[in-house]
């Protein structure tokens, strides 16, 4: 099998990042993308509990919820923060808020722009952030791999917001909502490069996710109690509240660890770009959100960029 190079450029030896996986698409991608269509589904999902229910509130409870669970579910976590050196202690006190800021910004996000609105600002501004940050802090620099694929996919998320007003039926967009769906992006950045760093040092995936959301959860509980938990108590919101702990919290970031484990943060977070595509089909099918023709295309452009992000490296690991 030809050899794999990541779309990142690894700064320095001590700054390496995940270990090469030989296994392709499904060492490292393929979870990481089946974690993008779990998120995929958050807004429509959220959009179905009780009128009434405050947006963050429903975000916080399933990672309350969903956190708790992967803690107490995930192997090595009640021990990880012992058996981390004093800098790592202290990358997990910066992860655990970031986590906690999703769920506060992209939800409210949702309710002002619409969920393919808010998960295309979200998921498009975080592999900036991400390459970016790790530039930065000197974890990877940029290839022209990974910047085309992610201006590829950064420009079908364009397309995709802008579309209804390229064709002149647009309603205007909520300034706020933008702003809030920007920072659950730049939220998602910074916990995706804490998780991959932990991991590249060597623990466990499983305990890492086990902890930066574990923490999260407690952190956010307040936020769910302090506004109110009526709607948790009907058949309809309970049954919202556990799919996003289940689904989008537990499992999706089980397999986004393991994930991690073989793909730079960098990459992953322009892999999970997946999920506007997954929000707006949803959004169109499920809740009945209009998209016109320019913002398909946009879709399309996207799916080019994670084909040419996810894709193998020709042989000899050469990059393109």
């Amino acid at each position: 099998m030809p050899n794999r190079t990541t779309p990142l450029t690894p700064a320095c030896p001590a700054a390496a990042g995940p270990r090469p996986s030989r296994a392709g698409l499904l060492g490292g991608s393929a979870p990481i993308l089946t974690s993008a269509v779990l998120w995929g589904t958050t807004g429509t999902a959220s959009s179905l509990a009780p009128a009434g229910a405050p947006a963050a509130a429903i975000g916080c409870a399933g990672l309350a919820l969903g956190g708790i669970l992967l803690f107490l579910t995930s192997r090595g976590a009640r021990s990880l923060p012992a058996a981390c050196t004093r800098a790592e202690r202290w990358l997990l006190v910066l992860g655990a808020p970031a986590v906690a800021g999703y769920p506060v910004t992209f939800y409210p996000a949702v309710a002002r722009t619409g969920v393919a609105v808010a998960t295309v600002i979200a998921l498009g501004s975080a592999p900036v952030f991400a390459g970016l940050l790790a530039w930065i802090t000197g974890q990877a620099r940029p290839t022209a791999r990974w910047t085309g694929a992610t201006v590829a996919a950064v420009l079908g998320c364009t397309l995709l917001v802008l579309g209804p007003e390229l064709t002149g039926g647009a309603t205007p967009m909520d300034p706020t909502g933008v702003v809030l769906a920007a920072c659950g992006g730049l939220s998602y950045a910074v916990y995706a490069l804490v998780g991959g760093r932990l991991i590249a040092r060597g623990h466990p995936s499983g305990a890492v996710m086990g902890v930066l959301f574990g923490a999260a959860g407690l952190l956010v509980l307040p936020l769910v109690v302090f506004v109110g938990t009526g709607w948790l108590a009907t058949a309809r919101g309970a049954a919202v509240a556990v799919y996003l702990a289940v689904f989008t919290v537990y499992l999706a970031y089980r397999l986004f660890g393991h994930g991690l484990r073989r793909t730079p943060a960098s990459v992953a977070t322009s892999l999970t770009l997946a999920e506007p595509a997954v929000a707006a089909v949803l959004g169109v099918t499920v809740l009945g959100e209009r998209l016109p023709a320019a913002s398909w295309r946009g879709l399309a452009v996207l799916g080019l960029g994670l084909v040419l992000l996810a894709g193998p490296v020709g042989a000899g690991g050469r990059g393109r």
